[in-house]
């Protein structure tokens, strides 16, 4: 019957291993899965959109216009020059002081000292930004499946002791039954016994409901349900810093560049050709509409160049301002670096405090081991009482809860440096 258990088992492992979810497997589930991965895409179109429509200033600017208008006062003959007109039977009253127009503009850009081209680099910059905020919020994510996934770890292998314990319990309960029946044994010993396994069994429960609902909440984080867990591997502790926020200070120091070339644009001249007509009265022949009052078509071309001093008053304030936001982010990045390395410092602390502790865990269960065994063996022969051995028991239990946080703890901080680091 054992062989067949072992068989079965043996047979069942690869399907059991399969059935298990590593941690990078639940991190990768998790980003997937978070309602806050859609903001990629939203983030991507918006910054498309805006570079879309910054690159279409250099298509001509179009404009349809339509006016009527009256006026006090209109271009109009001298009094003299007037009468004179009259005398040669000539009725030349002036311009007509309700005027009307239907005109087009046409402005095409031919030089703008490279506005255009530093606008687009700042929405795409921009749109970086906002992208790696995103990756910050969202790396918060792994840290939070960590605590899960490790929680549960370390839940499963308490349970895993408890129902070792449990068997031990059994096993001096069952002893000292049959002791009471050959009367070297009391009734109060077998209760005492009976009523730890009891509240060892309660305490199993309790370990059954937590994990169970530390799994729910790892189901939900990774939009699956999740059932059993692989322990991960010790791997090895990879120094480089790949933060995402010290991405946001790099990229933040890009945009600043950015936007200090963009005021060195506005300061450059202007240079645009355009073209305008207009179908209308008056038009430009104005001493022929000052004769005939009919509407005319009327266009003009010409070049244009511009250049706004005014952005020369406020040149060096602005630098300064473009100066102290990369101190800003010159500063974020050294203070976050400042405490970043203080948690890589306490975390090295502690896994190497965790190596020290479990090099005599071994040793210490092997030792209460034999304790306990040898105070089974005493209360057998009655020299010691029950109360005596279910200390032993449980100091027994405690050494092997102890080492089973011990190396938890220690892969948790091993992978929580991994966190700290983003390696």
């Amino acid at each position: 019957m054992n062989r067949l258990k072992t068989i079965l088992s043996l047979f069942m492992l690869p399907l059991l291993l399969q059935a298990q979810v590593t941690l990078d497997e639940c991190q990768q589930a998790a980003q997937e899965n978070y309602p806050l991965i859609k903001k990629y895409d939203l983030i991507n179109q918006t910054t498309d959109y805006s570079v879309s429509n910054i690159s279409k200033r250099w298509l001509p600017q179009i404009s349809v216009s339509a006016q009527a208008t009256y006026q006090n006062k209109v271009t109009s003959w001298p009094d003299g020059i007037h009468g004179v007109f009259q005398q040669m039977g000539l009725d030349m009253r002036g311009v007509k002081k309700d005027q009307y127009k239907i005109g087009l503009d046409i402005n095409q850009i031919v030089f703008d000292g490279g506005t255009i081209r530093n606008q687009k680099n700042i929405t795409r910059l921009q749109g970086e930004v906002q992208i790696v905020q995103n990756n910050i919020d969202m790396y918060a994510i792994r840290g939070r499946v960590n605590e899960l996934f490790f929680g549960i770890l370390l839940t499963d292998d308490r349970i895993k002791l408890n129902e070792d314990m449990q068997v031990v319990l059994k096993s001096n309960e069952d002893k000292l039954i049959s002791m009471l029946k050959n009367g070297t044994a009391t009734e109060s010993d077998v209760n005492s016994v009976k009523a730890e396994r009891l509240n060892v069994m309660q305490q199993y429960t309790e370990l059954l409901s937590f994990k169970q609902s530390l799994l729910h909440i790892l189901s939900v984080f990774c939009g699956k349900e999740i059932l059993s867990l692989r322990k991960p591997d010790v791997i090895s502790r990879v120094m480089k810093n790949n933060r995402p926020e010290l991405m946001l200070a790099d990229t933040q120091l890009k945009l600043i560049n950015a936007q200090e070339k963009m005021l060195i644009s506005n300061l450059l001249p202007k240079l645009s050709v355009f073209a305008q007509g207009y179908y209308g009265y008056p038009g430009f022949n104005m001493f022929n509409d000052m004769m005939h009052h009919d509407f005319s078509w009327n266009g003009m071309v010409g070049a244009r160049l511009t250049w706004n001093i005014g952005s020369l008053y406020t040149h060096k304030n602005d630098n300064f301002k473009i100066d102290l936001q990369r101190q800003q982010w010159e500063n974020y990045r050294d203070v976050f670096l400042f405490n970043n390395n203080l948690q890589q410092i306490q975390q090295e602390e502690s896994i190497e405090m965790y190596k020290k502790l479990m090099t005599d865990d071994d040793e210490i269960i092997h030792l209460r081991s034999s304790v306990r065994e040898a105070s089974e063996s005493k209360l057998k022969h009655g020299m010691i009482d029950t109360n005596n051995l279910l200390m032993e028991i449980n100091k027994e239990n405690n050494a092997k809860v102890s080492k089973s946080i011990h190396e938890i703890e220690m892969l948790k901080q091993i992978y929580d440096l991994k966190y700290t680091t983003n390696n």
